[in-house]
């Protein structure tokens, strides 16, 4: 079975194993974990066909948006992503029209549940949690609503310490471990009441606001104040093979691989280098997952560079002005073909090449889930938005947003929030945290050969300061000390090697040269994140720098301190004119990737190979033929195409259709938008009608 059995970050938990059928096959699975993971971990990724062309259909979000992983679940059609696996389950791929049944006695009924809240959160991630903490504190009821398992959004998938400052957004500390920090705090407020497994289906003119709680029961809750802080959907790319299984979301992936401990590749290649596509590649290699490489089609990854660096340190390939040209493969993915791009973002003929891989991953951006805050605008509700929803940032800026939404919504109620944070104040630091980090600049190697004391190999300039807040004596700071600004140390004298700010550095971009002991080979100390395994003393280790590999040289020691539980710091003793630039250590020298040319595929892909709506399998040679005919209304395009009208309706293709507007030349202003209309998500009849489950009383 795909299971992770082992990680350098996250625990192993003991796990039920259960029974269940898959197309009448007997498999073995885990109770608790969602239905698509379990079917990775017998190594299914088909889920089934789509109806229309018989193609392969799996997962491509992970995070119930898209609709691709539907599978029948005891006879009734639900997203495999979303539904924890129970014993016994009868799980079967939607091929073909089920048959309507044929017991039409009268069902029993039920009153559907109304509930009025004075204020309802859409989503437990950061932003929603902060908000609910803030709101809590103030003795507001509040009904907070997440449509997973667990509270956290996409924290929960975050193996790595956060950026930011210590003080406000925990930074220095995992993802994981905010989640449960930010959990925690809105689950101890008595204020609160929290509703997992539920999820919002719409927003109603009367306000009312739909939900399923538990993935059946239908209730309406009206509130008298809304803040939507649902976060965001991944975007998607065009491409010929761009809906085989094993073209997926970072983001799915790290839901299998963090959240799940499922394994569901040996190799991937990554189409993005922005900070999600860097961090989904370090935590593959962490899971034992080859990455075989990383494109990115602008000059220089947009990611932070101190995650960038950590995937060149070991190994992975990573080439900009490049763009993927198709997914290769029958029923799945068994080859990527990328090529290089000119300054007008045109294929240049000759610089195709394919890489093997099972995996495609697409960290191509976000778009903002705020459907219903619109609605809700439209409607007339007391409505606000926070976090993803609001505007694309960072997991640290989403605290800041939370927050800021709470207090306004505080003031708004007309309660007092002078003993609230400054907003001014708020709004400066949210605004730090969303900007675009600048290019990196050269390192500047200190001139300091004596005593013990930190270099810092970021060259960044990010919001990012928890090795000012750890050091004991407090001679670590930032120019002016600035968040955004470069840290620096101030003396040598007063330094004790202690190693926190090795341990804490969120980009693993501090070590520690000590001179103490020998001013010819000093000793250095490295943060390493890669196996669970304590490295003895005598082991071996490969000392990497910007340059490439120093060398094999013997750990003196290794030690963990009690507060970076996960964070190892390997001691070698290095010569003095290497100590200094030497950046991290790894176990295997780079891996010389095989770069395979081909003529098989053709340079400039047809239209009608590329689709565009997953759900209705939608080209886009059919679309820009509308287009060319005059359309420039989304919703005939809709009636004429069937584009958007799947079961994710629009939540992948309409955005797509924006873009592929722009580069047939029409402007904004003459394209009519998509009329949004309830439900957003998709609802059993059933609960509508209030019937009544078998089994429940």
């Amino acid at each position: 079975m795909n299971s992770i059995n082992e990680h350098p970050i996250l625990p192993i938990p003991q796990r039920k194993q259960v029974d269940f059928t898959f197309n009448g096959t007997p498999l073995k699975g885990y109770e608790g974990i969602v239905i698509s993971s379990n079917l990775f971990l017998n190594g299914i990724k088909i889920f089934g066909h789509h109806h229309k062309d018989k193609s392969p259909q799996g997962i491509f979000c992970a995070m119930g948006q898209c609709s691709q992983c539907t599978v029948l679940v005891n006879g009734q059609p639900m997203k495999s992503c979303m539904i924890p696996l129970k014993p016994d389950m009868k799980i079967d791929s939607c091929e073909g029209y089920p048959e309507l049944p044929a017991d039409d006695s009268p069902k029993e009924l039920e009153e559907i549940q109304i509930k009025e809240v004075n204020t309802l959160i859409i989503g437990a991630g950061p932003s929603g949690l902060s908000a609910a903490k803030t709101l809590g504190e103030k003795g507001v009821e509040i009904l907070l609503i997440d449509d997973k398992d667990r509270t956290g959004g996409k924290l929960v998938l975050q193996t790595h310490k956060f950026f930011g400052s210590q003080q406000d957004v925990y930074a220095g500390k995992r993802g994981i471990d905010i989640a449960e920090i930010l959990g925690n705090q809105v689950r101890e407020l008595s204020s609160v009441t929290l509703w997992l497994n539920t999820t919002a289906v719409g927003i109603f003119s009367d306000g009312f606001v739909g939900v399923t709680k538990d993935h059946d029961q239908y209730i309406l809750i009206k509130p008298k104040h809304l803040l939507v802080a649902t976060g965001a959907r991944e975007k998607s790319l065009i491409f010929p093979g761009n809906t085989l299984p094993g073209v997926y979301g970072a983001g799915a992936f790290q839901t299998l691989v963090n959240r799940d401990l499922i394994k569901p590749a040996k190799k991937v290649f990554i189409v993005g280098g922005g900070n999600v596509g860097l961090i989904a590649g370090y935590h593959a290699i962490q899971a034992g997952i080859e990455v075989v490489g990383l494109i990115e089609a602008l000059p220089r990854c947009g990611g932070y560079s101190v995650h960038e660096e950590k995937l060149r340190r070991l190994g992975v390939p990573i080439l900009t002005r490049h763009t993927i040209i198709s997914a290769n493969g029958n029923d799945e993915v068994n080859s990527v073909t990328i090529g290089k791009i000119d300054d007008n973002w045109k294929l240049i003929e000759g610089t195709q090449r394919t890489f093997s891989c099972d995996t495609i991953l697409i960290a191509v951006g976000l778009n903002s889930v705020d459907e219903f805050y619109h609605k809700a605008k439209q409607y007339g509700y007391n409505v606000w938005i926070c976090g993803d929803a609001q505007e694309i940032a960072e997991a640290s800026a989403a605290i800041f947003t939370g927050r800021i939404e709470a207090i306004k919504m505080l003031n708004f109620m007309g309660m007092d929030i002078s003993t609230c944070d400054d907003l001014v104040v708020l709004e400066q630091k949210a605004a730090i945290m969303k900007a675009h980090p600048a290019a990196p600049t050269q390192f500047a190697c200190s001139d300091l050969e004596e005593d013990v004391f930190p270099i810092f190999h970021c060259t960044q300039e990010i919001p990012c300061n928890p090795c000012t807040t750890v050091c004991p004596q407090e001679q670590i700071h930032t120019v002016n000390d600035l968040i955004n600004q470069l840290p620096y140390f101030q003396g040598s004298k007063d330094c004790i090697g202690c190693g926190n700010c090795v341990a804490v550095c969120p980009g693993l971009a501090i070590t520690l040269v000590d001179y103490r002991r020998d001013v010819k080979n000093p000793h250095v100390t490295f943060p390493l994140e890669l196996t669970e395994n304590k490295i003895e003393r005598g082991s071996k280790v490969i000392v990497t720098s910007e340059e490439g590999d120093i060398g094999t040289y013997v750990v003196l020691f290794s030690r963990i301190l009690k507060q970076y539980p996960k964070t190892q710091l390997i001691t070698v003793q290095l010569p003095s004119n290497l100590a200094k630039h030497a950046t991290a250590v790894k176990f295997e020298p780079e891996k010389d990737i095989k770069i395979e040319e081909i003529d098989q595929y053709s340079s400039e892909p047809l239209d009608d190979d590329i689709i565009v709506c997953r759900c209705e399998r939608v080209t886009s040679a059919e679309v820009r033929k509308w287009i060319r005919k005059g359309v420039r209304d989304v919703n005939e395009l809709k009636g004429i195409t069937k584009l958007g009208m799947g079961a994710c309706q629009g939540k992948t293709c309409l955005p797509i259709l924006m873009r592929i507007f722009r580069e047939e030349g029409i402007p904004e202003e003459d394209i009519t938008g998509n009329t949004m209309r309830p439900l957003a998500m998709e609802v059993p009849l059933g609960s509508f009608a209030g019937v009544k489950k078998e089994g429940k009383k």
